[in-house]
This record gives structure tokens, C-alpha cells and sequence, in this order.
């Protein structure tokens, strides 16, 4: 079994629907146009664009063909990264990340953090490390009992 037929399940959307979704919102943001804007320009409501950014919805190949229009990137610019000969999609990434990467603080935090000086960028990744170190230790302090 491949990881893209394992990942294709009735637990969610097909992780090649998620991988273009996410393609479809890094595109959007780097352009700076809202969900609503993109939506308008493909006679969709902002649902519909939200649906396709998650992976919720699958997008038709019409429907990519007027996406990559209005966001100005081929088709191709959609599967970039999703190399499923090497049985892997996402390119890399495990899927904690590409589900990280689909959330707005991910998205966020992907455009701030390399804004940020590296001295203080060491600093912020301290303080996770320590803030999961916490939460790791309460978590072996209170086991529920058996």
C-alpha cells in the first residue's frame, strides 16, 4: 500500500486534495488577496474557496485551470513538491507538518518567523523547547490511574 492509498481514507481529504488546497492558499496569501477577493474573481462564494484551501472539497481540473489564472501560475504550480514516484506526497514533509502548514497560525508563522533577526528567531525556538519540556514533564506528572 502507497502513502498516497493510505492517506486516501474516509477519515478526510485525499492528501494530494490537501497539498494543492495548500499550494491554492500560499499562492492567495503571497498575492495578499483574501479568501473573499479570490472568490469573487471565480464567481465561487469565500466557503467554497476555504473548502478547496483545506482539502475539503476536490478542485475540478476547469476549476484549478481558473484558479492558477486568477492567482497568475500554471497548473503545474498546484502539484509542485508532490512527488508520489517517491510514494511520497508532500513533498517531505511528515503530516503533522502539512496539517501545521494548513492552519492560519502556520501560515503565519511560515511568513513572520524569517523576518525575524536570527538571534532572536534562537531565542523564540528556546522558549518552544522549554514550553513542550513543560508540557511533556506535567503530562509524565498526572497519568491517570489505570
Amino acid at each position: 500500500m502507497t502513502q498516497i492509498d493510505r492517506d486516501q481514507g474516509d477519515d478526510g481529504p485525499h492528501a494530494i486534495d490537501r497539498h494543492v488546497g495548500l499550494r491554492i492558499r500560499m499562492r492567495r496569501q503571497e498575492l495578499k488577496l483574501s479568501q473573499e477577493k479570490l472568490a469573487q474573481e471565480l464567481g465561487l462564494t469565500f466557503q467554497q474557496v476555504q473548502k478547496y484551501e483545506r482539502g475539503a472539497n476536490r478542485v475540478s481540473a476547469s476549476k484549478l485551470w481558473e484558479i492558477s489564472r486568477a492567482l497568475r501560475v500554471t497548473p503545474s504550480y498546484f502539484y509542485e513538491s508532490l512527488d508520489a514516484s517517491a510514494d511520497d506526497v508532500g513533498g517531505g514533509l511528515p503530516p503533522v507538518f502539512r496539517e501545521f502548514l494548513l492552519t492560519s497560525e502556520g501560515q503565519e508563522l511560515v511568513r513572520t518567523l524569517p523576518t525575524v533577526r536570527e538571534g532572536v528567531r534562537r531565542k523564540i525556538l528556546e522558549l518552544v523547547r522549554t514550553m513542550v519540556g513543560d508540557e511533556q514533564a506535567d503530562e509524565r506528572r498526572v497519568k491517570p490511574a489505570e
